[in-house]
């Protein structure tokens, strides 16, 4: 656990070492601007995205809005040498020049300590991106125009924590961005606009997930005089509560891929669980089809593709071949997966290809 003290010492060491290619005017005891006051909440990468495009629509002579703090998840581990880090948003925005003691990393929204803190900067309108955190009605009751969220799907398709994976998981060809105002119910709030977004068959969740927060900037900079005048609010649209789909919350249980499936189905998988939790798979490796001499292997299946259903099964419908650039692996409803990369435990991420001149003649059959 972090205090308050402990970590807005951490980001003021580091805000001595970032650059200063911004430096907002406000700071925690004087607010001279006539601009109007806002707050961002993000935490990872993709919330960056988002950041970045308010801090440099701010910037403009036109602006009529700054960005008076941040709000992020505190510090944590990451990375191999399991450091205490900033998160992603608030390591973006101290490189930024913006000021460290401006950036709150409440453990809860609700945090009374917090609160006093949001209020005192007198916010008209709260941001969020991927914040990570419950916002409680006392949180929400704060800045007078509401809490604005960017949510990667079409809402009120995909409400929930995980809305591009399983939308991935699903096989759609459409999803999209939706800019919507925050209630306490999950994602339920009225939506002020959406983009849709085609989707290709190959790309993966972290890839789309760029894709929308990317596309999710635009929409926000674009709305945002009409969140300001007051429009956006009366012109919302409620959700059609009837057409809505739930995204839960992604578990590691998940990720193992059972052949038994068809192919598209595993195909979806893959790419939805890119990054994290990612899929994985466990193979029977032979030496030799005469003795008992076999090993159980667990590979990570990084990329594949649909096989074409035009190859000839060998009797053995467990048998893994290996054909031009791809493992093919037997599935459900006689279809076939192309594995094209895959990672052992420990080990970097390899072609199939490499893989297979591994085995060095030993065989791999499915379990």
């Amino acid at each position: 656990m972090y205090s308050t003290s402990m970590l807005r010492r951490f980001f003021f060491f580091n805000a001595a070492a970032s650059s200063s290619s911004i430096t907002p005017s406000s700071s925690t005891t004087t607010i001279t601007s006539k601009k109007k006051s806002l707050v961002f909440l993000g935490s990872p990468q993709v919330s960056a995205t988002v950041l970045d495009a308010l801090f440099n629509a701010s910037a403009a002579p036109s602006s009529s809005f700054e960005v008076t703090a941040i709000v992020t998840q505190p510090p944590s581990r990451r990375d191999r040498g399991r450091k205490v880090m900033p998160s992603p948003v608030a390591q973006y925005a101290l490189d930024r020049g913006f000021p460290s003691d401006l950036i709150f990393t409440p453990e809860r929204a609700g945090e009374e300590t917090f609160l006093s803190n949001l209020r005192a900067l007198q916010p008209e309108l709260c941001i969020t991106a991927a914040y990570g955190n419950i916002l409680p009605a006392k949180f929400l009751n704060i800045p007078p125009l509401g809490t604005v969220n960017i949510h990667p799907s079409l809402l009120p398709l995909y409400r929930g924590a995980a809305p591009v994976q399983r939308a991935l998981q699903d096989g759609v060809k459409e999803t999209g961005v939706s800019l919507a105002f925050t209630v306490r119910a999950l994602d339920a709030g009225p939506v002020i606009a959406r983009e849709r977004v085609e989707v290709d068959d190959q790309i993966k969740a972290p890839d789309l997930l760029a894709l929308l927060f990317s596309e999710g900037s635009k929409l926000l900079i674009c709305k945002l005089p009409s969140i300001f005048d007051g429009s956006a609010k009366v012109n919302a649209e409620p959700q059609d509560d009837s057409k809505v789909t739930l995204a839960p919350k992604i578990s590691p249980e998940e990720s193992w891929l059972s052949f038994d499936e068809e192919a598209l189905i595993l195909h979806n998988k893959v790419r939805a669980f890119a990054g994290w939790p990612g899929t994985r798979a466990k193979v029977l490796v032979i030496d030799d089809e005469s003795s008992n001499n076999h090993n159980i292997l667990e590979l990570k299946i990084i990329t594949t593709r649909v096989g074409s259903n035009d190859k000839i099964r060998d009797n053995d419908v467990h048998d893994i071949a290996f054909i031009k650039d791809a493992l093919v692996f037997p599935c459900g409803g006689r279809t076939d997966l192309e594995v094209l990369e895959v990672q052992l435990p420990g080990k970097k991420v390899t072609s199939a290809a490499a893989f297979w001149n591994g085995l060095r003649g030993q065989k791999l059959k499915t379990l």
